[in-house]
Order: C-alpha cells, then sequence, then structure tokens
C-alpha cells in the first residue's frame, strides 16, 4: 500500500503521515526535508537561492542519506557523516526553502529519489507534489489543511520545545508567503490531486486526523 498526504507548512502532515505509517506498518518518507536538507547546503556553501544551474551542481554532488527510523518514528537525514536532522528545522530554512524548491530541475532530480523509493512499495510520504507527481498512482491519497494562524501556532509550539524563541506575527507572514509561492510556482504547485480527500485539521487534534484516517483506510 502507497499513500501520499499533501498539504501546506503547518498542517500537521509530517506527524500525522509518520504515526499512520506506525499504525499501518509502512515506511514514511517526509520529502519536504529533502528539500530542507537541499537548502541548508546551498546556504552554507553561499549559493544563490536564485541560480538554477548552480544548485543543480551541487545537488548532483551532494552525499545526502535517508536513514528510516525503526517502527516507522521518523527520518534521519546525513550530509556525508553529519546528521542534519535537526539542523534542516531552523527558521531560516523553513523561510526560504519554497525559493529553492521552485526550481524544475532541482524538482526533478529531489523528486526521481523520492520515486524511486515509493517503486519498493508500503510507504507513506508526505509533501506537496505527492499525489500529484511522486506517487499518482497512490492507493490512498489525502490533502490536509488548516488556518494560517492555526499552523503558525503550531510551528511556534514546535519550535519553542526546542528552545527556539519565535514571534507569531512573523511566523504567521512567512507561511502565508510559502502558501503563495507553492501554489503559485509553474513547477508542481501545491494542489490537491485528483481523486484526494481535504481534511481541515484546524479544529482537529494529531491522534484525530489520524483515527479518521485510519478509519478511512481500513473500512475500504
Amino acid at each position: 500500500m502507497n499513500i501520499a498526504i499533501d498539504g501546506p507548512a503547518g498542517a500537521g502532515k509530517s506527524t500525522i503521515a509518520r504515526l499512520l505509517a506506525k499504525e499501518l506498518g509502512l515506511r514514511y518518507l517526509d520529502t519536504g526535508a529533502m528539500y530542507r536538507a537541499v537548502t541548508l547546503e546551498a546556504l552554507r556553501k553561499g549559493l544563490s537561492l536564485d541560480d538554477e544551474e548552480e544548485l543543480v551542481k551541487m545537488v548532483t554532488s551532494m552525499d545526502l542519506e535517508i536513514v528510516f527510523g525503526d517502527e516507522s518514528e521518523g527520518n534521519l537525514l546525513f550530509l556525508g557523516d553529519e546528521n542534519i536532522t535537526e539542523l534542516i528545522r531552523q527558521p531560516e530554512i523553513s523561510s526560504q526553502v519554497s525559493t529553492l524548491s521552485k526550481h524544475k530541475k532541482v524538482r526533478d532530480l529531489v523528486s526521481s529519489l523520492q520515486k524511486e523509493i515509493g517503486k519498493s512499495g508500503s510507504i507513506v510520504m508526505d509533501g506537496r507534489d505527492i499525489g500529484t507527481v511522486v506517487m499518482p498512482y497512490a492507493e490512498w491519497k489525502f490533502f490536509l489543511e488548516a488556518s494560517v494562524q492555526e499552523r503558525a501556532k503550531r510551528r511556534k509550539k514546535q519550535l519553542e520545545e526546542k528552545g527556539l524563541k519565535v514571534d507569531l506575527a512573523e511566523l504567521e507572514a512567512q507561511i502565508s508567503e510559502r502558501d503563495f509561492l507553492d501554489k503559485t510556482r509553474k513547477n508542481s504547485p501545491l494542489i490537491k490531486a485528483d481523486g484526494a480527500i481535504e481534511i481541515d485539521t484546524t479544529s482537529l487534534g494529531i491522534e484525530e486526523v489520524v483515527h479518521k484516517l485510519l478509519g478511512l483506510i481500513r473500512e475500504d
């Protein structure tokens, strides 16, 4: 079984996808983390996120490794021998990843890796173009939504739990801007896939959403 979960930043898709995978005994892949890893490396190298050709050269030479956690507890990402799993969650990465991921050649390279992983089946993937580009053949496709205000509150809580101080209004602005970039880019824009089930998570807890998805899958 392959399950595609798409949605905007902060809709809860990564946590929900990971827990769903655990409940169903499937692997889990956070595809957005791959774009974050590329963004981190580009910023470290001082590359312009608007220079598509230089970014492509960098991606083709990156030593990026994805390790699937035990019991689908999540993915570990390594650049060479360095564990960058937590580093890619920094606010400066979140605010710039959409600028990098708008480039077609970059997306083609990253999505080709995701497609290869998907071919082996038994996986839950979350991202922004899983049901439309990476796994359009998935048996189940979900599109998660939530208000900008609620998504900003969730992201603020996540960052504060990691010891980072953030401003709620600033987060709302960043999320709104990222929504605009994701939905209006020419290459693989954020849209609901044909046949996808849309769920508004604004007033729902994580466990409620997971329970809802499990119910839909198991009653089929």
